[in-house]
C-alpha cells in the first residue's frame, strides 16, 4: 500500500512519518506538517535499503559490531566488517568466531551470504551505509573515552561518499555525533562533502548522519538480538528515514 503510514523513531526532538511515494519522488512528512522531498541521492540509497540490496559497512567487530553484522547479513544486506585487529579479520575470514556466545556456524552462514571482513578502510567508499561500533571505555574520571570514535571517524572520513548514511552506535553522551563525529568527517573528507543539515535539502555534495545507541545485551540468552528494541535519531529528517529503514530489517 503506497499510502501506508509507519512511525519513524524520533531524533533531535522531531518525529517523522513516511507517508508514501509519488511516481517521481519520495516524501517524508514531519510532525510539524513540513514535507521533505528526498533528493535523488537519498532516494537511491533508500530504495536499496528497502529492498535489502544495500551494502552496509560495520566498523568495529567486537561484542556489538559482530552481532550487528550477522543480523544485517541475515536480513539480506551485503555486509563488510572493518577492524584494525588483523587477528579478528583472519578468524572471520576463516569462518571462526572469537566471541563465546557466537557459534562458528553463524559466521560461516554469514560468509555464504557475502559477509567479509577487512582491515582496509578503502572499501567504505562502496557502502550505502556505514555504522561505527567502536568502544568508549570510561576514563579514570568516569567519562567516556571518545578517542576511538574520533580516530575511527578520521580513518573513515576520506572514504565517505555522496549520499551515504553514517551511523554512530557507540555508547556516549548527547552531542557526540554533532560536536565530534560530524566535524571530523567533514574535515577529513577528500571530496569536500558536508553533512545534510536541517535547512534546505541539498541535491548534491552531502552525506547523512544518525545516531542509534547500541542495544546489545551480552548476558541475555533468552531474548533474541533481533527482538531488542532499537531507537534511531537522525541529524535531520532524511537521515532519520534512512536509518529507520536500515534497522527495520
Amino acid at each position: 500500500n503506497p499510502q501506508r503510514r509507519r512511525p519513524v523513531l524520533s531524533g533531535k526532538n522531531r518525529t517523522g512519518w513516511r507517508i508514501g511515494k509519488r511516481p517521481d519522488a519520495i516524501i517524508v512528512n514531519m510532525s510539524n506538517t513540513k514535507q521533505v522531498v528526498l533528493p535523488q541521492i537519498a532516494q537511491e540509497r533508500l530504495k536499496r535499503l528497502e529492498s535489502r540490496t544495500a551494502k552496509v559497512g560495520v566498523i568495529g567487530l567486537g561484542y556489538v559490531g559482530l552481532p550487528l553484522s550477522l543480523l544485517l547479513s541475515e536480513a539480506g544486506f551485503t555486509v563488510t566488517g572493518f577492524d584494525i585487529d588483523a587477528k579478528k579479520v583472519t578468524e572471520l575470514e576463516a569462518g571462526r568466531s572469537y566471541i563465546f556466545r557466537i557459534a562458528a556456524e553463524e559466521i560461516q552462514g554469514a560468509r555464504k551470504k557475502g559477509f567479509t571482513a577487512t582491515t582496509e578502510f578503502s572499501p567504505l567508499s562502496e557502502q550505502d551505509a556505514i555504522i561505527l561500533c567502536v568502544p568508549t571505555p570510561l576514563t579514570e574520571h568516569r567519562e567516556p573515552d571518545l578517542s576511538y570514535v574520533e580516530n575511527t571517524a578520521k580513518a573513515a572520513a576520506p572514504w565517505v561518499r555522496e549520499g551515504q548514511l553514517v551511523v554512530l552506535e557507540s555508547t556516549t553522551y548527547p552531542g557526540t555525533t554533532e560536536e565530534l563525529m560530524i566535524p571530523v568527517l567533514e574535515a577529513g573528507n577528500t571530496q569536500g562533502l558536508k553533512v545534510q543539515g536541517s535547512g534546505a535539502v541539498a541535491e548534491h555534495g552531502v552525506f547523512y548522519v544518525a545516531f542509534s545507541p547500541e542495544r546489545e545485551d551480552p548476558g541475555n540468552v533468552t531474548v533474541a538480538r533481533r527482538d531488542i528494541p532499537k531507537g534511531v535519531g537522525g541529524h535531520e529528517a532524511i537521515a532519520t528515514e534512512l536509518a529507520a529503514t536500515l534497522y527495520e530489517g
